[in-house]
């Protein structure tokens, strides 16, 4: 590595987005046809995922997330045939707040995929989880919030991190 704080910067910059980048696309890749496609396909073409959700109807869904360092998660939902369903982006704004009060950590790990950190609230008794998002106007980087006390979701919240907070930033 560079002595230089720029340069090691620059590249982390550009190994992190190599390494995500093709998750980036995911959602949008045409190669992939719902009905059609089959889950050595998505292997094939995007390697193995973060982590393998067993289905209740016998089929599985694959975690593609970015996390700690991006801003995307997708879920690629396979039936017990290995055929392709479909593919969701869970950090849109929608589907974040499709996180309710009462939820549990499964639940929201199961919505909203890895999660960019963890941190544990002495005073409040609150684990707070967190995930880049996308800006909603452009911008600083946002984190989404996930907020559970007693192993439910409590409440949820955003937080804004200002420039000198990034990671790797001198």
């Amino acid at each position: 590595m560079s002595r230089h704080p720029s340069r090691r910067h620059a590249l982390l910059t550009l190994c992190a987005g190599l390494v995500l980048g093709g998750c980036a696309q995911l959602g949008r890749d045409q190669r992939l046809l719902p009905g059609r496609s089959r889950g050595a396909e998505v292997l094939a073409l995007y390697g193995p995922p973060v982590r393998i959700w067993p289905e209740a109807d016998g089929g599985r869904t694959l975690e593609y997330s970015t996390q700690p360092f991006g801003r995307t998660c997708h879920l690629v939902r396979l039936d017990a045939a290995d055929r392709l369903l479909g593919i969701e982006e869970t950090l849109h704004y929608a589907s974040r707040f499709a996180i309710r009060p009462g939820m549990s950590y499964e639940q929201v790990s199961r919505r909203l995929g890895r999660e960019r950190s963890r941190m544990f609230f002495k005073l409040s008794g609150e684990d707070v989880w967190d995930w880049n998002v996308e800006p909603e106007q452009g911008g600083y980087l946002l984190r989404f919030n996930v907020h559970f006390k007693d192993g439910v979701v409590l409440r949820l919240s955003q937080s804004v991190v200002l420039p000198g907070r990034f990671p790797f930033e001198d």
